[in-house]
């Protein structure tokens, strides 16, 4: 966007486009959201700012009316696959509060001076600062939304000291800690009242319109022990870097205000801004709906299928290293086959949670896998060596990939592995990296939703004689989400399919009379 385009988006006081870039207003010395309820500022006054880390940087602050820090991220970290997108990634999931600027920067192939120089140029800002900023949003969203100690929410957000907590907050909102955490308390559920350092209930920022659909597709798939889903709702235990955790994600169109809660029942509090930044990532909450329904709804393939079920979100993954093991068991056969394969496998795993919600275990480790899990799984041989190579291989340290992958270099890692094919990168690259433009045109599931859909009334009527390409080339760059569309419809299909008649098999025999 240009600076009349972000202009008139801020005229408008478009919420689509919240999080996306912030407009600061040199008269004031605040930066804002865009849909900011204030008066709209002369344009000779506004600079547009593509990270609240860059307006800090030049000196502004947040506003106090329209909180820009209360807002889903951009979907921009998913659709640049340079290295600022690659970098944000990782900053976003702590690797700085982990690893410093200096492990960022290993991670990315560059020297820390360069990749400061980048971001900067970017940006607007290096990475300190950008994960500066990443740290004052996670402490104003536990300020407002829990009743945890000052000094326990410090830590939680990444800041190494109380003292440099209380700075930032300061120089960020121009307010105390306290002060802030007064100005959302009416905000606040009886739910968030009473919570301790491992147990939180917190509200989940995203753009409308959302289907909920997401966790219906992680329900299916959910292998029993370590995860638990609905329609509505999605439960699972995870791994993080100082500890194990467990959550859970539910949602009410009908609540006000908060229809999307994550309760988290277990965490390390210096993990928790990686743990909260996954579970966005899972439900593809930074995702800019509108902008993908409009590119979708124009294919009159997806028309129908988009109208209705707008919103629509491509699943994530909460640890890289496991979806990679997912799907290589889960290529080629049914995912009911898959569920009871992984189902067999978590047998492998271990860890220190205790027992709650159904939740007893965790998804074994790549090493677990490599030393005896292998021998839980059924199958070919074949298969089952190159899930053992794989794991091996990953326990090793020979294959280190994540969030801060870009494709190419995703396909560099994965395709020499065995039993790794286009197939299997192109969907770790959709789930790990939150790739849009992935179209899996060899998956079976989606030439059966091409056809469902084309053998649909409206399908059948709205697209004959076209010269629509069979990539959905069209659509770039989201045919990840045309993927998710054309998955739906075989799902429903199959559904539909597999119901019993209600109408007789036979003529009923006449009664006797």
């Amino acid at each position: 966007m240009d600076f009349w385009q972000r202009y008139r988006a801020i005229d408008a006081r478009d919420t689509r486009f919240d999080g996306q870039f912030y407009t600061a207003v040199r008269t004031t010395g605040i930066y804002c959201r865009p849909s900011c309820p204030a008066r709209t500022p002369k344009a000779g006054n506004v600079t547009f700012y593509e990270t609240s880390a860059a307006a800090h940087e030049a000196g502004y602050r947040a506003c106090k009316r329209c909180l820009p820090e209360a807002v889903p991220g951009t979907p921009a970290w998913n659709l640049r696959s340079d290295i600022a997108g690659r970098a944000m990634r990782l900053i976003n999931d702590g690797v700085i509060n982990r690893d410093g600027v200096e492990g960022l920067a290993a991670r990315l192939g560059y020297s820390s001076r360069q990749l400061n120089r980048i971001l900067s140029h970017e940006l607007g800002a290096g990475p300190l600062s950008l994960a500066r900023a990443g740290r004052a949003q996670t402490a104003r969203t536990l300020l407002v939304s829990t009743s945890m100690k000052v000094a326990d929410i410090a830590f939680a957000a990444g800041f190494s000291s109380v003292r440099q907590f209380n700075e930032t907050i300061g120089e960020v909102f121009a307010m105390t800690p306290s002060a802030l955490r007064a100005t959302a308390r009416h905000h606040r559920s009886p739910a968030s009242t009473a919570v301790s350092s491992t147990a939180l209930t917190l509200g989940l920022p995203y753009r409308e319109p959302f289907d909920p659909g997401v966790f219906g597709f992680l329900a299916v798939r959910a292998v029993p022990g370590i995860e638990e889903g609905s329609a509505t709702s999605y439960a699972r235990t995870l791994r993080l870097a100082h500890g194990d955790a467990r959550f859970r994600v539910n949602y009410d169109a009908e609540a006000s205000g908060r229809p999307l809660v994550l309760s988290i029942g277990a965490v390390d509090l210096r993990d928790l801004p990686s743990l909260l930044s996954r579970v966005r990532r899972l439900l593809d909450l930074d995702a800019d709906p509108v902008a993908i329904d409009g590119a979708l709804g124009s294919d009159p393939r997806l028309s129908a299928s988009v109208a209705a079920t707008p919103g629509i979100r491509m699943p994530g993954a909460v640890d890289p290293h496991e979806l990679l093991i997912r799907a290589m068991i889960g290529q080629q056969i049914t995912v009911a086959a898959a569920r009871t394969a992984l189902s067999q496998l978590s047998a492998a795993g271990s860890g220190s949670l205790v027992p709650a919600d159904g939740l007893d275990r965790l998804f074994p480790t790549a090493a677990q896998i490599a030393e005896t899990g292998f021998g839980l799984l059924r199958g070919p041989q074949r298969r089952i060596d190159a899930v053992r190579g794989a794991a091996a291989a990953m326990a090793s340290g020979a294959l280190d990939f994540g969030y801060g992958d870009d494709l190419p270099g995703l396909e560099s890692k994965l395709l020499p592995l065995a039993g790794v094919g286009p197939w299997t990168v192109g969907y770790v690259a959709m789930r790990v990296i939150g790739a849009p433009d992935v179209f899996l045109a060899n998956d079976a599931a989606v030439r059966n939703g091409i056809r469902s859909l084309a053998a649909a009334p409206a399908g059948a009527a709205a697209h004959p004689g076209t010269d629509l390409s069979p990539d959905f080339r069209e659509l770039s760059p989201w045919r990840s989400y045309a993927t998710m569309h054309l998955w739906r419809a075989a799902a429903a299909a199959q559904s539909a399919a597999r119901k019993p008649s209600l109408a007789p098999t036979r003529a009923p025999k006449k009664a006797k009379t």
